[in-house]
């Protein structure tokens, strides 16, 4: 049976509203003021898909804030069908708080040149979406991972630059001529990825920052950091703090430690989990993540699993003390972390993969269900969430 909690958070999502139309209404966006300027929170991250994710599991672990991202490139016809644009507004609508980034996949192609009919079409879409989420949507990031969805040569000849520059001061004068520049909507630009490498601080990467300073519109900049050690983090905060303006701040609305797993995936599994459930003492940790996909374990038994490995043990306490250190500069917007398991990081998974599986709040893909409906849930990460909220 379908829990009441499971039901209330699909009429939250407008999924329940339109049964045998067909389609799903979005919520129109309305006036709501000026908002105070986030401050240090913590909210959760649905990329562009927010699978069976509910508000209800926002609420379970006390969440107020939420993130996506829109391909502009499916902006181009009926918005109410985008997963994560439904989600945002549908969970802004209630009065929680929201961050939407705009994504622009050009990693196969050129990036559209200011004045070319290719970069009109975006201007394009991007109106209408800006007519659609402008006053009702807290931040609005423009940009989601550039260095990773272009081309290098875009990005060495600065045609990325120049490409991102134009779309955030569109933005700027859009959101300053509908609300005022002091309006609820406040704006990003993001965001940047691999500053714990040398080859991450490149001169684009500089000129991104030079602009976000630069820019009175922008309240600053977002950043990602996948780690490979918690230490690592560090070195987004020493690149973006200086360059950044005193009144700006930064967000970080996607973090983990998803290389540092990725090197364990080859590890043999603990005895003592082998032995409690039955599996073989050779099995590698890929494998059991893989059994757990083909067939989703109880609660139990996949707490068990990432507990008993001694390189996720150690770093239990990563979430808490990644965002006390975010907080600790005094100049966090929003933090973002993974709120649910991505059906693209499920497929046939191997010693290979990426274990994008691990960092999620809520694990559809490898947790069987509470009886009450819920997801079943990564319970490392979810207690230490909810005791993070401010």
């Amino acid at each position: 049976m379908t829990s009441r909690r499971r039901l209330l958070g699909w009429a939250g999502l407008g999924l329940l509203a339109g049964c045998g139309t067909g389609t799903v209404p979005v919520p129109r966006p309305g006036p709501r003021g000026s908002a105070p300027p986030a401050d240090g929170a913590l909210g959760m991250n649905v990329n562009g898909d927010p699978g069976s994710l509910t508000l209800a599991e926002m609420d379970a672990v006390s969440a107020s804030w939420l993130r996506a991202f829109l391909p502009m490139t499916g902006a181009d016809g009926a918005l109410a069908d985008q997963s994560s644009l439904r989600m945002i507004l549908a969970a802004a609508d209630q009065g929680r708080r929201t961050v939407l980034s705009l994504q622009y996949p050009y990693a196969r192609r050129p990036v559209p040149v200011p004045g070319s009919d290719a970069f009109e079409r975006e201007v394009q879409r991007l109106d209408g979406l800006l007519a659609r989420v402008l006053g009702e949507i807290d931040i609005l990031v423009v940009g989601n991972e550039p260095f990773l969805e272009t081309r290098e040569e875009d990005r060495d000849s600065g045609r990325m630059n120049t490409f991102y520059e134009a779309l955030a001061r569109h933005v700027i004068a859009d959101r300053d001529a509908r609300l005022g520049p002091a309006g609820r909507t406040r704006l990003y630009l993001g965001a940047l990825n691999h500053l714990d490498r040398p080859g991450g601080r490149s001169a684009a990467a500089d000129r991104w920052m030079t602009f976000t300073r630069d820019t009175p519109g922008l309240d600053g900049i977002d950043v990602h950091p996948h780690l490979g050690s918690p230490q690592d983090g560090r070195h987004f905060l020493d690149y973006v703090l200086p360059r950044l303006r005193t009144d700006q701040k930064f967000m970080v609305t996607e973090f983990s430690l998803v290389h540092l797993w990725k090197r364990h995936l080859g590890d043999r599994v603990a005895p003592q989990f082998a032995d409690r459930y039955g599996v073989p003492r050779g099995a590698r940790v890929w494998e059991v993540v893989r059994s757990a996909v083909d067939r989703p374990f109880p609660q139990q038994q996949w707490d068990d699993f990432l507990r008993s490995n001694p390189w996720f043990a150690r770093n239990g306490d990563y979430l808490r003390r990644q965002v006390e250190a975010f907080r600790g500069t005094g100049r966090l917007a929003v933090a973002t972390y993974a709120a649910v398991q991505g059906a693209a990081a499920a497929r046939e998974f191997g010693p290979d993969s990426m274990p994008w599986l691990l960092n999620s709040l809520f694990c559809p893909l490898t947790v069987q269900p509470d009886a009450d409906g819920l997801l079943g849930r990564n319970t490392t990460w979810t207690d230490a969430f909810r005791a993070l909220q401010l």
